[in-house]
């Protein structure tokens, strides 16, 4: 039931009305018992005894005289002309109005007054001024007993503040002169003697201001040890309610700081009077603002007025920074008045939740309670309206109050953890269950499974191809596989229970180990990784329960060939006492310190940023309980990228076979790299059309891969990688019309690999079809932000996978059909003018050289045959058929332009070459029309094509016009428009596609223009 308003409003008053009766206790018991007041200048003591504990005030009627510092030794003059006034005493209002403090508390003069004293004084008594503005200069019977920053002189500025001021003195007569001269120069707000000077023994004086001064430290250590305490759960917590706890500490930091420059000053800064209060106002607003934060955080409070309130406060503290300090009064008043309007706004924030009974909700509202009533004490303290000692409840209130809160949520942390251990315990119940339920109804159709195919295998009657012969020995390993995982599933609850009960014999290790290779060997195809055995078939043999070492030995082995992409593993033993060391070592990727820590608790994994391996994390966790069952050991060393090492012990079945060290290798296996296709050098495109596609998959899986080359090599082209690395290998050297990559692979992921190929292969260029374990939608988007086309979840359906592979290659062999017709398009737009121009030239010819006719015909026919003919549509063509185009154009122009066109040739010997069609001629073209010909008397083009060690450079030189740099990228990106510049781009992308590079270009305008192509030799 939620708490009503009212019973809010009540509370706020009880607690408010507690916390006002503590502070009226509190004057009412530092009050003296008598207190004799001054009346006319004059305070009588003879009455009272000066030598108890009781501590005196001097308010009263003193004389005072105004803009006038009366010489000491004549203080005992007459007095008519001071005036009678009363202190405590601000003179703001009280100074001449015709001088210049008038407005002000600017202004400076003299108090005295006449002391009399009992016969039994103390011998030794005190002063005790608590605060004086600014300056003073203290006399007691004519004579200097005490000045307060330096002197007191009409004239003197740059004070600083000082806190409160003791003095002692030894009256010599029973009654006592005391002239106080006072000056302010600074303080525009407050002038005079304005708080009681203490009067009594000194002991009397000095205990009492030594209570005071040492309240204020502790008041502000409890506020410092808060502020280590939250700035240390920030630093040591990760991370955790850190806003929340920043706002605390720097809370309790500035208003700790304040609490120690106020009041008695504990703390005195070597800064100007004025600084002193700029700052501290601005540490009472810092205390303020982060207290709002606080409550903010801690209430997850959502609202633009704290925007708005943040704005204020810094405009505020601009203001007290840069403002003269004269206008300091109308400033604080503004400020006063900011403080007001952040306590309403914090109580109407937290009072819905303390309606709601949220936690800690009623204990902030009374914190704010604590707050509001202390700044208001304060105000009203500085406005001179109530005079108060050193007050540190509210401070510890408020203190006490934060720690409740802060103690409260740490007692419901704690509870919520106990009610989640205890679900988590239940759930964790169930779920050992649920394995064990699931994994015995799915280990029997499992089994169904591996018989079947064994049966099939075994019977020699049935005829079998050498290819599913293949396929169903791999089935029924990967079958043998599961069934371990099934296993393991199962021994996790019943090893837990107590439930495992070994059967353990004599067992020979070595054929134990042997046949454990076999069974793996299916994952080690495509890797470089050599299997080495150094156990002795004469090693002793040990006593256990074969089946669980069978199951031990294949979690090591399991996990060191999945995670070692080449190198080598190792089995050895060797004696050891009366117990067999075994080790597997390998040369895979490691594990991190903290995670080989931790490896052999359940579910615990190596997690890398680029590698999600798969599994369970079980396996290890099984192994070494079942080791530890046998009476053996388990322990591992382990590098990053190194590799690691597996050791563990198993006790000897006969001790007395133990004789010496067998240590030997017998047998290393290596991998047969033939049983799937990994040729991924594939033909580059030949001279038919009629081709089956080419696709290229990518898995550090060996049996991902063998599962997917089985469904897709009958109708594709299929060839594998095992790395990213592998695959752009494949790609560079290779034609490929699809790529299909798993996501998760070492070194380089799935995500990565499509980044790199699409910096060299659109979209339509090159699909990529990505295999994903993960179907979230920040998965599947990272997917397509990297540039892939199209992505399946795996284990993939066969008709999905299927139609998703037929869609994107569709999608590429469409593209390709565009591309030839674009090349013929491109060779197809003979400019009509080009034509007239060449008919031209051979009719004139026909009346004035008729056998230079004849060969222009001829060439021109060569020229027109070859532009047109069908082999522009192939993807390579002989550079011979690419250069007779180049010379049948060429000879045209010449005959056209005669001098103005030089040709020169330099072509090497045996050249012989497939080159991209229409790939030489428009270059050439090019350089004609926008090159030399530019030039009135024309220019020469140099055709040269050189063989060199890894590839073939052919170069078109021309000395014409030239072009920008601009220009040239331009060309090459296909921004220019449509009639022009659209060779060059497509010639360029063609070679980016065919050979990974494309077109060079260099020109340099008025000096001409150079493009090389780069064709490999492979």
């Amino acid at each position: 039931m939620p708490i009503t308003k009212t019973k809010i409003f009540l509370l706020i008053s009880l607690f408010s009305l507690l916390l006002i009766l503590f502070r009226i206790g509190w004057m009412n018991y530092h009050e003296p018992p008598e207190k004799p007041t001054a009346e006319a200048g004059v305070i009588d003591f003879r009455s009272h005894n000066l030598s108890k504990s009781e501590i005196y005030n001097l308010d009263g009627e003193w004389h005072f005289d105004s803009y006038k510092f009366i010489d000491p030794s004549t203080m005992t003059e007459s007095k008519q002309h001071s005036k009678l006034v009363r202190l405590p005493h601000n003179w703001k209002d009280e100074l001449d109005n015709n001088q210049k403090g008038a407005v002000s508390g600017y202004g400076y003069g003299t108090y005295r007054l006449k002391i009399r004293l009992p016969k039994n004084r103390p011998e030794l008594l005190s002063l005790h001024l608590t605060e004086i503005a600014s300056s003073a200069a203290i006399y007691v019977d004519g004579k200097l007993i005490s000045e307060v920053n330096s002197s007191a002189e009409q004239n003197n500025k740059n004070t600083k503040k000082h806190g409160a001021l003791s003095v002692s003195f030894t009256p010599m007569k029973d009654e006592t002169e005391l002239m106080i001269h006072v000056s302010n120069n600074e303080l525009p707000f407050n002038g005079g003697i304005t708080n009681s000077i203490w009067f009594g023994s000194s002991d009397a004086i000095h205990q009492k201001a030594s209570f005071f001064a040492i309240l204020q430290v502790i008041v502000s250590v409890i506020y410092f040890l808060h502020m280590f305490y939250a700035f240390s759960l920030i630093f040591f917590g990760k991370g955790q309610h850190k806003k929340t706890l920043l706002y605390f500490g720097t809370m309790v930091a500035s208003a700790g700081f304040a609490n120690l420059i106020d009041d008695n000053v504990i703390v005195e800064l070597p800064l100007q009077i004025e600084w002193y209060y700029r700052i501290l106002y601005l540490l009472f607003l810092t205390t303020l603002i982060c207290m709002l934060f606080f409550i903010k955080s801690l209430f997850v409070l959502r609202s633009r007025i704290f925007s708005y309130l943040v704005f204020i406060y810094g405009l505020f503290c601009i203001a007290f920074i840069t403002i003269p300090f004269s206008y300091y009064d109308i400033l604080s008043g503004f400020a006063n008045a900011f403080v007001a309007i952040v306590v309403m706004i914090m109580f109407k924030n937290i009072i819905p939740f303390t309606q709601r009974k949220e936690h800690g909700a009623i204990i902030i509202l009374l914190f704010i309670v604590s707050y509001a009533i202390n700044i208001l004490a304060g105000m009203l303290i500085n406005k001179k309206i109530i005079a108060m000692l050193y007050y540190p409840f509210d401070f510890i209130a408020m203190t006490i109050l934060i720690g409740l809160v802060l103690l409260q949520r740490y007692i419901r942390l704690l509870e919520l953890n106990k009610q989640q251990t205890a679900i988590l315990q239940q759930a964790n119940k169930q779920k050992d269950v649920f394995l064990m339920n699931t994994s015995h109804e799915l280990r029997n159709p499992l089994h169904g499974i591996i018989n079947i195919g064994q049966a099939i295998l075994d019977n020699e009657g049935e005829k079998l191809s050498a290819n599913n012969k293949y396929h169903l020995t791999l089935l029924v390993r990967v079958g043998q596989q599961m069934s371990f995982m099934l296993n393991d599933l199962i021994d996790l609850t019943r090893l837990k229970e107590d439930h495992i009960k070994l059967h353990q014999k004599e067992i020979d290790l070595h054929a134990v180990v042997s046949g454990l290779i076999d069974m793996i060997s299916f994952l080690m195809d495509g890797k470089k990784i050599q299997v080495k055995v150094r156990i002795s078939p004469s090693f002793p043999h040990i006593y256990a329960d074969e089946n669980r070492l069978m199951q031990i030995l294949f979690n090591i082995l399991h996990n060191a060939v999945k995670f070692t992409s080449e190198g080598e593993v190792i089995v050895k033993a060797e004696p050891k006492g009366k117990m067999a060391y075994i080790e597997v070592i390998d040369t895979g990727i490691g594990m991190s310190e903290e995670t080989t820590k931790k490896i052999f608790q359940p579910y615990v994994q190596e997690k890398r940023l680029k590698l999600e391996n798969g599994g369970i994390g079980v396996g290890l966790s099984i192994c070494k309980k079942l080791i530890e069952l046998h009476g053996g050991t388990i322990g591992v060393h382990s590098e990053m990228n190194k590799g690691s090492t597996f050791f563990f012990t198993i006790p000897f079945a006969d001790k007395s076979a133990i004789k010496k060290n067998t240590y030997t290798e017998v047998r290393t296996f290596t991998p047969d790299e033939a049983t799937i296709h990994n040729d991924c050098t594939l033909p580059v495109d030949s001279h038919t059309n009629h081709r089956r596609q080419k696709i290229l998959i990518v898995d550090d899986d060996p049996v991902n891969l063998k599962v997917l080359y089985h469904v897709l090599s009958a109708d594709y082209e299929v060839a594998t990688a095992f790395s990213g690395e592998q695959a752009l290998q494949c790609i560079q050297t290779g034609r490929c019309d699809l790529v299909i990559c798993d996501v998760m692979m070492p070194n380089m992921s799935g995500y990565e690999l499509t980044q790199t190929v699409r910096q060299q292969y659109s979209l339509s260029e090159l699909p990529i079809l990505l295999l994903t374990a993960r179907q979230q939608f920040e998965d599947i988007y990272a997917g397509f932000l990297a540039g892939a086309n199209d992505y399946v979840a795996k284990p993939a359906h066969t008709l999905e996978l299927r139609a998703r592979v037929r869609a994107l290659t569709d999608l590429k062999k469409s593209v390709n059909e565009q591309l030839k017709t674009e090349a013929a398009w491109l060779q197809a737009q003979i400019q009509p003018h080009f034509l007239f121009n060449t008919l031209n030239t051979i009719a004139s010819l026909s009346a004035i050289d008729t056998s230079r006719m004849v060969t222009l015909l001829n060439e021109f026919g060569k020229y027109l045959r070859l532009s047109f003919g069908i082999h522009n549509t192939q993807t390579l063509i002989p550079v011979e058929d690419e250069l007779e185009l180049t010379r049948a154009y060429l000879f045209i122009e010449q005959e056209r332009f005669g001098d103005r066109l030089q040709i020169h040739w330099d072509l090497d010997e045996s050249i012989d070459f497939l080159i991209p069609p229409l790939s030489i001629q428009p270059i050439v073209e090019n350089a004609v029309k926008h090159g030399v010909l530019k030039r009135i008397t024309g220019g020469t083009i140099i055709i040269r094509i050189t063989k060199l060690d890894t590839h073939f450079e052919v170069c078109i030189i021309d000395d014409g016009v030239g072009m920008e740099e601009n220009k040239i990228h331009e060309i090459l990106d296909g921004s220019t428009s449509k009639r022009k510049g659209i060779g060059l781009a497509n010639t360029n992308r063609r070679f980016k596609q065919l050979f990974g590079k494309g077109l060079l270009i260099f020109s340099e305008p008025n000096e001409g223009t150079t493009v090389i192509m780069t064709i490999p030799r492979s």
